[in-house]
């Protein structure tokens, strides 16, 4: 057994080092996007933020939106309201007349969620290019011009952008920050290798007409998660060659990490209980070789106080980790201008395992989570 078991760990290493060096030859391999030189905005754009109980925040994104270099004459912002129990919808009120083009929406009474939120709003634009982002995020002025010129220029049906965290206070925020990071790397890379369709609702830009084609969100509103991965898996089906990812990084939106590991458990459960409906053995098994090396190494943390030679599989194992993240990380810090974060990767480096493990399996067995004032089941 224990032999089997040295063979099974040694694979599991190999995979592994194959998947991370598979996610930095392709993200290496994309070109760096820039505005071009004399480039003149002709797109029309909406703007679509679907938001619940983010009063706290709105007014930040609003503030950020309405101060957008981009025609005004081609720009909307809808503001669609979810049920929220806070004063989001009074605070966009309060402050519309003086931001051109924004709208809020009220969701009807009956439709609840992001999905449907957003399918309002797109109902209800005439842009174009939708563009969504997240109401507790901020963008900078240039954001537009960036997803408007990479749009034009490669005419693809839908776009995905970067996500990072920022103001990170504490240890645990700047682990979320680097495995954040971590995951803006596999979702280009991904997408540039055609082996997997990752992407976060945050910062995303889709033809309203491949929206339409797609039938939007149906097929998956059962699921509480999805209105970004499993909407480009739709789109990515019907528009072969026709999904980008846009490496810059004046196209990024800024959020802020889970203050709590309560709050975050139950914000990657949702995110996890979508993994069902991901389509292609690719992107599965590229995350099930990542959950299986995890349990490994907590079996052998276990094991090993009753099976003392397993200390040697478990230091293997968690030094070839720490080197391939702490190259792969630290070339996405360098990118995006944080390697400070980087003096945290030692602490995030523990956390990283135990939780992958947790939210794997928790997220594919329960489904249930609390997400702004909801409980999913």
């Amino acid at each position: 057994m224990g032999f089997v078991y040295s063979i099974f760990s040694i694979v599991l290493i190999c995979c592994y080092l194959i998947v991370i060096s598979t996610y930095i030859y392709h993200w290496k391999r994309m070109e760096v996007w820039s505005v071009p030189k004399g480039f003149e905005p002709l797109t029309s754009i909406s703007i679509v933020v679907a938001a619940r109980n983010e009063s706290e925040n709105i007014s930040d994104c609003l503030n950020a939106l309405n101060g957008l270099e981009y025609p005004k004459e081609l720009l909307e912002i809808f503001i669609v309201n979810d049920h929220s129990e806070d004063d989001t919808a009074s605070v966009v009120q309060s402050i519309s007349d003086d931001i051109a083009g924004l709208t809020l929406l009220n969701l009807p009474a009956g439709l609840e969620g992001k999905k449907n939120a957003i399918n309002y709003g797109v109902n209800k634009a005439s842009g174009k290019l939708i563009v969504s982002t997240d109401a507790d995020c901020i963008v900078n002025k240039d954001w537009l011009l960036n997803l408007s010129s990479f749009y034009q220029y490669n005419n693809y049906k839908f776009i995905a952008a970067p996500v990072l965290f920022h103001k990170e206070k504490t240890i645990f925020e700047k682990f979320q920050s680097l495995d954040f990071m971590g995951m803006m790397a596999v979702s280009a890379a991904g997408i540039r290798g055609g082996f997997m369709n990752m992407c976060n609702g945050a910062n995303l830009a889709y033809e309203r007409q491949a929206f339409i084609d797609v039938n939007g969100f149906a097929g998956n509103t059962h699921l509480a998660s999805g209105d970004d991965m499993l909407l480009m898996q739709k789109i990515a089906e019907h528009f072969p060659g026709k999904v980008g990812y846009i490496k810059n990084l004046n196209s990024k939106t800024l959020t802020c990490a889970q203050p709590s590991v309560s709050r975050f458990i139950q914000q990657r459960l949702r995110w996890t209980s979508k993994s069902e409906a991901y389509s292609g053995w690719q992107i599965k098994t590229m995350l099930a070789i990542v959950w299986l090396l995890c349990l490994s190494m907590c079996f052998d943390c276990i094991l090993m106080f009753f099976y003392p030679g397993l200390f040697s599989l478990f230091m293997l194992k968690f030094l070839v980790k720490a080197l391939a993240d702490f190259f792969f990380l630290g070339m996405m810090s360098s990118f995006f201008k944080r390697q400070e974060l980087m003096w945290s990767f030692l602490p995030a480096l523990f956390f990283h395992w135990w939780y992958i493990v947790w939210v794997g399996t928790a997220g594919n067995l329960t489904k249930g989570f609390n997400w702004k004032g909801r409980r999913s089941l």
